[in-house]
């Protein structure tokens, strides 16, 4: 049965002034028509992936090319990156799998293909599968990632699809560069290495970013920062394809773990620290918006971001699933017109906190970072024992603006009366938190209280059920209000000093 087209209510222009910094920066200065094709794209908006969640399906097992920093792995649940999956599907399976998720997850709004292979090396399977959803699932929105080698070739049959969203994996614009990262390209039949190999993999990126973008069909740049390789450079980067007509930039942190099997990652080739990772999105925001909130998700990943639900939509489970598809069409509808209706009101009342912040008149009151322990839906509501993430906030007196997420390894507390294993997880989570001189959540211990207070660290559970930003932006009223950011500015002085 096919999937109704669902209405698209309107969701209003924006966060108030300052509350919600990814809304009003990445969205509120876009047309409309691109505004609404993006308000309820987990991916493609900071506000939007509070709500609405997305999915994955894994049809393309072929890439061709090879990343440094890359080792696709097949039937593999214990990883969390790109290029792993625990199952692959053909177009069939995956429009099934769709379909299910559609019905279970009626917060799904987008359908991706991003491998685990490159979906534009695999193109009768990837537009197999577009091609049915197109037909049978047209309310949800389908988007492909590419490393660009074989993109402009398929640009005429991406238009032809319900494919309004693609996303180019761009780290480098110079050859040189490139040959550091891609030790080889597969073109005509050849396999093409070193700077040479790079060269055409850079042109055939450019060319179809700009045929894309003469299509009308959006484009974010994802680059991965590699200390050494190519920080420095993205900046370059990011100020090319916002030329070319990109209109987001997603700079990640490499991750080069060595028991993931990557050639970086046998070689000991480090990652960015989260100051570094920070301070260049900042630098490539001058020239471009900038993606904050990316999870580098599994080929097969589903749910909101920041949570993995595939586990529930193994193949053999939605066999056996009995599905009433007229129900779960109206509940999806019932659901996305509660979350406009939320969003709309929210975005409809000014944030009091910051209106009082604005208010106080403060000689060198600095910014300050904080953790925010959420499960979604824009508030806090989860235990700090219960974190496999943190959203990492920015606040001063104008604005609270969303930084970035860190992954915590190990939960804290895994539920019954005891939380930890000794000091060793909680020590990892602080050091996780570095930089952050509050952690908001809906609850903590006793312990993980004291331990974060010795770190610098205020836990705070006073805010439990609020909306983020009102809670990061109360916070900061009460540290200054309290003196606790004049102590930490005398402190460092005498440290100085």
């Amino acid at each position: 049965m096919e999937l109704k087209v669902l209405d698209q209510p309107e969701t209003g222009g924006g966060c108030s002034s300052g509350s919600c910094g990814s809304t009003d920066d990445q969205l509120s200065h876009l047309p409309d028509a691109i505004r609404e094709k993006v308000h309820n794209h987990p991916c493609y908006s900071e506000e939007a992936h509070h709500h609405f969640a997305r999915m994955h399906v894994a049809v393309a097992p072929a890439c061709n090319i090879q990343c440094h920093y890359c080792n696709r792995k097949y039937d593999c649940a214990n990883e969390s990156r790109p290029g792993v999956v625990s199952e692959l599907l053909t177009p069939d399976q995956a429009v099934k799998k769709t379909m299910a998720v559609a019905a279970n997850i009626p917060q799904m709004t987008v359908l991706g293909i991003a491998g685990p292979g490159d979906p534009l090396a695999n193109p009768e399977r990837t537009f197999e599968t577009f091609r049915q959803l197109s037909e049978k699932a047209p309310d949800i929105k389908l988007c492909v990632s590419t490393n660009g080698l074989a993109l402009p070739a398929a640009v005429e049959e991406l238009s032809k699809h319900n494919i309004d969203h693609v996303t180019i994996t761009i780290n480098t614009v110079d050859p040189e560069i490139g040959a550091k990262i891609y030790p080889w390209v597969f073109w005509n039949n050849r396999r093409i290495k070193g700077k040479k190999g790079a060269k055409i993999l850079i042109e055939q990126q450019q060319k179809g970013l700009e045929m894309l973008t003469e299509k009308g069909i959006l484009v974010k740049v994802n680059s991965v920062m590699i200390p050494g390789v190519n920080d420095d450079h993205l900046k370059e980067v990011s100020k090319i394809v916002k030329q070319k007509g990109a209109f987001l930039h997603n700079v990640m942190p490499l991750i080069a773990e060595a028991e993931h099997g990557t050639f970086y990652g046998v070689m000991g080739q480090r990652g960015p620290t989260h100051d570094e990772l920070q301070v260049l999105q900042d630098a490539c925001a001058g020239d471009m918006n900038m993606m904050r909130h990316c999870r580098q998700c599994r080929a097969d990943a589903v749910g909101l971001l920041g949570e993995d639900r595939g586990e529930e939509f193994t193949m053999d489970k939605i066999e056996a699933m009995d599905i009433d598809y007229e129900a779960a069409m109206v509940k999806r509808a019932e659901v996305h017109a509660a979350i406009a209706n939320e969003l709309e009101q929210k975005n409809n009342q000014p944030n009091e906190s910051l209106v009082t912040l604005s208010s106080i008149k403060k000689k060198d009151t600095r910014p300050v970072l904080m953790a925010v322990a959420t499960t979604g839906g824009g508030v806090v509501n989860q235990h700090f024992g219960h974190a496999t993430e943190f959203l990492i906030y920015e606040a001063n007196t104008t604005d609270v603006r969303f930084i970035s997420h860190r992954k915590v390894e190990d939960l804290y507390c895994s539920g019954g009366d005891t939380c930890g294993d000794g000091e060793t997880v909680l020590q990892k989570i602080i050091k996780v938190l570095d930089g952050c001189e509050a952690v908001i959540c809906s609850k903590i211990g006793y312990e993980p209280w004291s331990q974060l207070e010795e770190a610098g660290i205020m836990p705070n559970g006073e805010h439990a059920m609020e909306p983020i930003e009102e809670a990061v932006a109360a916070v900061y009223k009460e540290m200054i209000e309290s003196g606790v950011l004049d102590e930490a500015e005398s402190d460092a002085e005498l440290v100085t000093a």
